[in-house]
């Protein structure tokens, strides 16, 4: 007993010290945003403000910020919720169909993980100057949702192959539709995965920077790694400028998971104790 209270205190400090070294960048943008940029190149670096400012975070507001801001709203927000409805109905007719070609196009899928994304670069940007998509935001949702869609795929194939076909059997003894059996049964026991698919792309999208840059010009056309990255280049020596830019771009994240930590951590949950 002792020994297991000894493991569980190790265990704790270690996570404890772990959590401050993860959190040591964050806490050095933090301050860094509220400091002056003579503060800054006097002083110690990693100090707390003496004389905390918010200018930095008016000098960012006063740009491009907002536009930026909804830029990648409206592409990551459309790109995650069209790569959740397509990857679970693959991963619903591969795991609960049988038909000639499954395995194959199963592993065609799988295999696009292994495609280096830039060499879709030009292709992806001719064919949006053909379409007329171009410099526009909805130019970033169709690479971004075939791009993510491989991944996706295979984390939710698997996940639905291990939930027992009794319940799909059960479900069709009482006359229940295959698309009912995918809304109504599948997806909600799915809701782990679905958890972990819509955390890992929204996360990734939000910081994505290559194919905005090529598919896009205008700077209200731009997300907010291309905003931080002109900021940069217009204040390239005002880093607490820059860290503002940084912290505020990071708020929306931490919003959407402060709201939404419960049916998170629920969803974590109840795929820890499937089965």
């Amino acid at each position: 007993m002792n020994s297991l209270k000894e493991t569980k205190k190790w265990y704790f400090i270690f996570l404890a010290v772990w959590t401050l070294i993860a959190d040591v960048p964050f806490l050095f943008m933090l301050f860094t945003s509220f400091k002056t940029q003579s503060e800054l190149l006097s002083g110690n670096t990693w100090q707390i403000p003496k004389q905390p400012t918010v200018g930095n975070f008016s000098t960012v507001l006063e740009g491009n910020f907002f536009t930026y801001l909804k830029n990648s709203i409206i592409a990551v927000s459309i790109s995650v919720v069209l790569i959740l409805i397509i990857s679970s109905m693959a991963a619903f007719a591969f795991s609960r169909f049988k038909f000639a070609l499954n395995n194959v196009l199963y592993s065609l899928i799988i295999a696009g993980m292994a495609i280096p994304i830039h060499v879709t670069l030009i292709p992806i940007y001719v064919l949006t100057n053909k379409i007329r998509l171009y410099d526009t935001v909805f130019a970033l949702i169709g690479p971004y949702v075939a791009l993510s869609l491989p991944m996706s795929i295979f984390i939710l194939t698997e996940f639905m192959r291990e939930i027992p076909i009794e319940l799909e059997e059960a479900a069709k003894i009482d006359g229940c539709s295959m698309f009912r059996l995918y809304s109504d049964i599948l997806l909600p026991l799915s809701t782990p995965a679905l958890i972990t698919v819509g955390i890992y792309n929204g996360t990734y999208l939000w910081n994505e920077f290559v194919f905005a840059l090529v598919l896009t010009s205008s700077p209200t056309k731009r997300t907010l790694p291309l905003g931080i990255w002109d900021f940069q280049a217009k204040y390239g020596s005002d880093i607490p400028a820059i860290m503002a830019f940084l912290t505020l771009s990071l708020l929306p994240m931490l919003i959407a998971y402060v709201l939404g930590q419960d049916k998170i951590i629920k969803g974590m949950m109840a795929g820890a104790v499937k089965g």
